[in-house]
């Protein structure tokens, strides 16, 4: 037969004699094991466990092999990129001319700013101006438009004398029929009030023939700005080339000193000052005798604006001026500060130093912020001072000389 045939015979006769069948192919099975030996079967069983393990052990190592390299391929190393070669350029043919390429444009220079203009006295003028415009829509010279007139040139503080003054001429003109309208009756108020301001020595007074030097005394009552005026006028008479003394006369004030010695540094100027409620003649003494000593072309002299003795003011500045005369020095200038916001007790104060200190020329403070510019055509007018300097700011070029043409203009500004 067949082996598969045989096979299910020997099957059959092993059933039918009992046989177990691991006793036919291993006759060992069915004996008996001696004691503390093991059996031949319990061997193979542990070898196959063995090998089992191995088997799944070496199964396991080769898969995390196998996923390590398919994680991280080793890449072929990169070889170094060489450009591709650049075309030469065409060698040009003879007699064609190879033009360049244009040079980049060279930018124009930014043109220099152009210097700031000063303001003028008009555009600085702006409080000051007359309240006209309720006669500059009139049709017709009528009362109504005289009593306009006369309140505006009052609220401006021409004072009423003057303005009467001007007043008369005009009425007298419009009787006469040469002034018929509102706006020429404007016209000829301007030109009347640039005819009372014209004809004055406005110039500040400095005689070179001296050998000693001039001497410029400032008076005026506290506040209105007399050590300010002292200091930017020595910065600009500095600036000419003329050598400048300030003298601390006023020394009644508290700080008075302390605020001229300030000055005295932003003007590059010489400063002498006394003790604190000392004589003031005796310190414009010794400033005028120090300048004659040193050269010095001007003394600058302060002077107190309140005395806290009972000694009257004006005596005191009486004898400063006799005995800053007495050296080698000569007052060639007496100027007044005004506070222009004052209006008609600046008056009253022109008339009483006018009277002590032979007083030759006023200058007018503040009088960018004032409403009151009118006082100027009182001073002159009714006291024949003439308005030197105005002060029209806060910087060092805000004092400027007074010019009659441009301050009437200003004042008729619209």
């Amino acid at each position: 037969r067949a082996g598969g045939g045989h096979g299910t015979e020997t099957d059959c006769r092993a059933h039918r004699h009992g046989t177990n069948i691991w006793e036919m192919f291993v006759p060992e099975f069915g004996r008996s094991v001696e004691p503390g030996s093991v059996p031949r079967v319990e061997w193979i069983f542990l070898v196959l466990a063995v090998a089992v393990l191995v088997f799944g052990i070496a199964v396991v190592v080769v898969n995390r092999r196998r996923s390590a390299h398919t994680a991280a391929p080793t890449l072929p190393p990169s070889r170094p990129s060489v450009p591709p070669p650049q075309p030469e350029p065409a060698a040009a043919p003879t007699g064609v001319d190879v033009l360049e390429p244009d040079a980049a444009p060279v930018p124009a220079p930014e043109p220099e700013p152009e210097p700031v203009k000063p303001r003028s006295l008009r555009d600085r003028l702006v409080k000051a101006r007359l309240a006209l415009g309720s006669i500059v829509g009139r049709s017709a010279i009528d009362d109504d438009t005289w009593d306009d007139l006369e309140e505006a040139l009052l609220r401006a503080d021409v004072g009423l004398a003057v303005s009467d003054g001007l007043l008369g001429g005009l009425k007298d003109r419009v009787k006469a029929k040469q002034i018929t309208t509102p706006q020429e009756l404007l016209d000829g108020l301007r030109a009347d009030m640039v005819a009372r301001l014209a004809g004055s020595d406005r110039t500040l007074r400095f005689d070179d023939t001296l050998e000693g030097p001039n001497i410029w005394m400032f008076v005026g009552v506290n506040g209105v700005g007399k050590t300010t005026t002292i200091g930017k006028l020595a910065r600009q008479q500095r600036d000419t080339g003329r050598t400048i003394l300030l003298a601390a006369g006023d020394t009644f004030r508290a700080a008075a000193a302390e605020q001229l010695g300030t000055w005295a540094e932003r003007a590059d100027a010489e400063f002498v000052r006394g003790a604190e409620g000392g004589d003031p003649s005796a310190v414009i003494f010794d400033a005028v005798e120090r300048a004659a000593a040193r050269h010095v072309d001007l003394v600058f002299a302060d002077t107190a604006g309140r005395l806290h003795t009972k000694t009257n003011l004006m005596e005191e500045l009486r004898k400063v001026r006799r005995v800053a005369e007495k050296g080698a020095g000569v007052v060639t200038e007496t100027l007044l500060v005004i506070d222009a916001t004052t209006g008609q007790n600046g008056l009253a104060q022109a008339r009483e130093f006018g009277e002590a200190t032979a007083v030759t020329g006023v200058v007018l403070t503040k009088l960018d912020g004032s409403a009151k510019g009118g006082i100027v055509f009182a001073i002159e007018t009714e006291l024949g001072l003439p308005v030197k300097l105005v002060g029209v700011g806060e910087t060092l070029g805000d004092l400027i000389p007074f010019d009659p043409d441009e301050f009437v203009s200003a004042l008729f500004e619209s």
